[in-house]
């Protein structure tokens, strides 16, 4: 039960699998990763009962195998290894010996049969996308995500599909993203799915910025990614998303065009004088002129004044100067569009050329 592989072929993959992987794990197998090799074809496997993520390794040589390997001492050993250096593993015994040149490491094992799998449900739907389209979706949306939230169903992001297209929404409460992506093929059946935080974070991490295919999977409580060297398994978060919907502010009396990297700018020169804790900034809006003023606990301030095309009522207004950037930073576009209406309604942040993505913040009282 020997393996033999290059450094180059096997980092890549067991880094897909060893990110999903924690190092404080209340279960020990769950710091092993499975490595199996049949038929000339060698995967390796990684799991926290919650995800799964099967990595596929370019060409080992050797006979068929089956072992535990402790992910992150293993990937440590393969980055520290010299670029061309090759690996043979194998077991022996209670120990898998992985040598390479004058290095030898003898590292502990499990038993095979204990390492767990993701037992998934029937698939209810597929759809194919390129993966950069599916990482665009949620890099615009999931910072928007809740953290440890007691509304569980927040602590994830909302995959909707429904006809020709598939949409993300994230909100914490105080502030949702939401944005959405064209499908080449209609889809048979509308599916509404919450991928958890650490789901949509492995993903991310393990999809790639191009034009490559995946296909996505849906299920009652899992949903599943499929690419050409890997495949991602995650539970659903058990729950009904709210009607974001009801969130979107309707027509709103005051929008401004404003240059996005000005903006931005900005709000981050006068943020380093507000409140550590609140992070608020207040925004003046009168005739061609935006003020943006930050206090903090030390009676300190911070103001600033861009020109805005508006005329009209004056409206004071403040909000968190974090969401706003994060927001304003996911918008890639030279100009972008800020909706009011007046100090106790949410504001709305898109690019004045498309609907999507779009981001809706409330207000804070300042």
């Amino acid at each position: 039960m020997q393996i033999t592989i290059t450094r180059e072929d096997l980092l890549k993959p067991l880094g897909y699998v060893a990110g999903v992987v924690e190092r404080r794990q209340t279960l020990p197998v769950l710091s092993y990763i499975l490595l199996r090799q049949k038929d000339g074809e060698m995967t390796l496997t990684g799991t926290d009962l919650e995800i799964e993520v099967i990595a596929k390794v370019g060409k080992a040589g050797g006979s068929s195998a089956e072992m535990t390997l402790p992910a992150r001492k293993l990937f440590d050993i393969c980055r520290a290894l010299p670029n061309d250096a090759e690996i043979t593993i194998k077991k022996e015994g209670e120990k898998s010996i992985v040598k390479s040149g004058k290095s030898r490491f003898a590292l502990a094992t499990v038993p095979v049969a204990d390492f767990p799998s993701v037992q998934a449900s029937q698939w209810e739907q597929a759809l194919t996308l390129k993966q950069n389209q599916l990482r665009g979706l949620l890099e615009k949306t999931h910072f928007c995500m809740a953290q440890q939230d007691v509304r569980y169903y927040l602590n994830g992001l909302l995959l909707e599909v429904s006809e020709n297209k598939i949409r993300g929404v994230a909100t914490d409460g105080h502030r949702m993203a939401i944005s959405e992506s064209s499908l080449e093929k209609s889809v048979k059946i509308e599916k509404q799915v919450i991928v958890p935080r650490k789901g949509v974070q492995e993903m991310l991490r393990l999809l790639s910025d191009t034009d490559d295919q995946i296909e996505l999977e849906f299920g009652t409580n899992h949903i599943r990614a499929r690419a050409a060297d890997f495949i991602f398994t995650s539970k659903l978060i058990d729950g009904r998303y709210p009607d974001y919907n009801k969130v979107i502010p309707g027509k709103q009396s005051k929008k401004l065009k404003l240059d996005r990297n000005l903006f931005r700018e900005t709000l981050g020169r006068v943020a380093i004088l507000s409140s550590e804790k609140y992070r608020g900034v207040r925004l003046s809006l009168s005739n061609k002129t935006l003020r943006f003023t930050a206090h903090n606990p030390e009676q300190e301030e911070a103001q600033e004044e861009i020109s805005a095309d508006y005329t009209g009522e004056g409206l004071e207004i403040g909000f968190n100067v974090n969401y706003m950037i994060e927001a304003i930073s996911a918008l890639h576009t030279e100009n972008i569009e800020f909706g009011l209406n007046d100090p106790n309604s949410s504001c709305t942040l898109a690019s004045p050329e498309m609907p999507y993505p779009q981001y809706v913040i409330m207000p804070m009282r300042l």
